[in-house]
């Protein structure tokens, strides 16, 4: 059986409340470890009226103190934003908290427009820096020697597992040539899947973390009863791509039986290119495509993102690609 992850950013939902999203947000963390997913991220985003993890440390607290066997963690903490000896006390003091439950995802991306970039970047070239902060914080994360002037209080000798996550190929060369899992961010931008998977095997080097390439992608998820619901849930994520393409996110929409009353065939090939590796349906079809899309990229685990309207029905859609995933036997 391939492990299976969720992904989530605390989506606010039209007509709904930032708290209760949050509240939504360890709802489905629960019901996931209840269902044998094997990891629950939330992901950093800056001034998305859609989305509530912000605070992502924060949040990952929140769920992990409501759950008490799932690993918890980051996909991911966008680190040129913050200066590593502050992600090594935060995941330091989450690693305390619930020992050997809490993953650090790390990403260079802002996570946000460009002048929400300025106001969080600490300088004007931190997405250059991304490969040296990642070394600083692995090395808070190790035993302190004794002359050691700055240490992470508490972070120091915890190991937290660190991921590099990515939608292109640098990340996944820099996972490569550290010895770090890598997890690519298929569920929005699958252009470079493929080959950024097999650039990080071909390059892997062995590290104290890790001794083999260690892969997993987010791909979307759009589970229901019948084929149909499937793709009327899954309306909601499409009119967020559009809108967000069109310059104007925000909270969560309610599925539309057709699009295409609203948005351009322009619009709509967007949102399908960006989705294409979605995986929607009914249970068999759910089954068949999960099963598809292992076969075919090698990944030793995958995560879904799933952003549906009624809390309720991203409920059950969670529910059923675990029990497809429990069919799943990989030779």
């Amino acid at each position: 059986m391939i492990p299976y992850s969720l992904l989530d950013l605390a989506p606010i939902v039209q007509g709904s409340t930032a708290r209760q999203a949050l509240l939504n947000a360890r709802s489905l963390a629960q019901t996931a470890e209840e269902v044998g997913y094997q990891r629950f991220w939330l992901a950093e985003h800056h001034n998305m009226t859609g989305i509530a993890s912000a605070a992502t440390a924060v949040v990952i607290g929140y769920v992990a103190e409501g759950t008490s066997r799932i690993r918890v963690g980051s996909g991911g903490i966008m680190l040129p934003n913050h200066a590593p000896l502050m992600v090594a006390e935060q995941f330091g003091t989450l690693a305390s908290l619930y020992p050997g439950r809490i993953d650090l995802g790390l990403g260079r991306a802002p996570g946000t427009d460009s002048l929400t970039t300025q106001a969080l970047r600490r300088y004007h070239d931190s997405v250059d820096q991304f490969p040296r902060d990642v070394q600083e914080l692995q090395h808070y994360f190790k035993p302190a020697t004794p002359d050691q002037a700055v240490r992470a209080i508490p972070g120091e000798g915890l190991q937290v597992p660190i991921w590099l996550l990515g939608s292109s190929l640098f990340s996944a060369q820099l996972a490569a040539v550290m010895g770090l899992p890598f997890a690519f961010a298929a569920h929005f931008a699958p252009d470079y899947l493929e080959q950024a998977l097999d650039l990080y095997r071909s390059r892997f080097r062995p590290s104290q973390q890790l001794s083999s390439p260690w892969s997993m992608a987010a791909i979307p998820l759009y589970a229901a009863d019948t084929d149909e619901e499937a793709h009327y849930l899954m309306s909601s994520v499409q009119q967020q791509f559009i809108a967000l393409r069109r310059g104007t996110p925000g909270p969560l929409k309610p599925p539309v039986n057709d699009l295409s009353q609203q948005y351009s065939s322009a619009e709509l090939a967007t949102a399908a290119h960006a989705l294409r590796e979605a995986v929607v349906g009914g249970p068999e079809r759910i089954r068949e495509g999960i099963l598809a899309f292992v076969k075919r990229t090698g990944v030793n685990e995958i995560m879904f993102s799933s952003h549906i309207h009624d809390h309720a029905k991203r409920l059950h859609s969670v529910r059923l690609a675990a029990a497809a995933c429990r069919t799943i036997t990989l030779v």
